[in-house]
């Protein structure tokens, strides 16, 4: 949705290495927005985008209008049944019907043999990826890791909206991501357990409002009791009305 940094140009890089031609694009898409939202003052700077895009040899940007993806009077959407009510999709109804149906148009538009999405947004990738199979989609959807600050904080388009002392706060998202993959590494399996240890954490930052603290299968983004096959840590926070989300792959020792 532009507004990029080097979570996104990472992307870029990745597509550089198996790819002819990387196209890009830049779409603030107001479909995924909620009504009460931050689609009027979501981060916009096009310009300097497309500047950084040039620089990493991005052959084609499409960069269209609302108008031209949603036609007036348009009444269709994609929607992923069962996984976009998981996660961000409890906490923001309809978000993911926005997210599927316009990637599914910039799909349609661009054809790409490949797409590239970060691991940060892992609820989005679980769903992008079962669209894809669902409807038979000739794209191959790859997964880029998390780009982080110095620090341990994700980086995010909206990070831009903290102020120092919320900056400061909003590492508690990694710390307590962290002190589960201590517990994983010293052998816990029990999901509870893990959950329960990630929430201490928040609770010493109570600043920080809470959305979900979840252990789930990566698939299917239902919750698991036990990590030893693997699980997401997912978790989403707000530091005044900022929603950041962050995540980790959990591997059993």
């Amino acid at each position: 949705m532009g507004a990029l940094h080097e979570g996104h140009l990472s992307l870029v890089r990745a597509a550089r290495t198996s790819s002819d031609v990387v196209a890009a694009s830049i779409f603030v898409n107001p479909t995924q927005f909620g009504p009460t939202e931050d689609l009027a003052k979501y981060p916009r700077s096009f310009e300097h985008d497309c500047e950084m895009l040039e620089r990493e040899g991005v052959e084609l940007l499409f960069a269209p209008m609302v108008e031209e993806m949603y036609p007036a009077g348009a009444v269709t959407w994609v929607i992923v049944e069962g996984l976009s009510e998981k996660l961000d999709g409890r906490s923001r109804p309809g978000h993911f019907r926005g997210v599927t149906t316009v990637v599914a148009k910039l799909f349609h538009a661009v054809e790409p043999d490949a797409a590239f999405f970060g691991q940060k947004d892992a609820a989005q990738v679980a769903i992008i990826r079962r669209m894809v199979s669902d409807l038979n989609l000739p794209v191959e959807i790859v997964v880029c890791p998390i780009v982080r600050e110095a620090d341990g904080l994700a980086m995010s388009s909206r990070n831009a909206y903290l102020d120092p002392e919320q900056r400061k706060q909003a590492l508690v998202l990694h710390r307590s991501l962290q002190r589960v993959q201590t517990l994983v590494e010293a052998g816990e399996k029990n999901a509870t357990k893990l959950r329960s240890s990630g929430l201490e954490e928040f609770a010493r930052e109570s600043s920080v409002r809470l959305d979900y603290f979840e252990v789930v299968n990566p698939d299917t983004l239902d919750p698991v009791e036990d990590v030893s096959r693997g699980a997401l840590l997912a978790v989403a926070a707000y530091l005044g009305n900022t929603r950041l989300i962050d995540n980790l792959l959990l591997r059993s020792a």
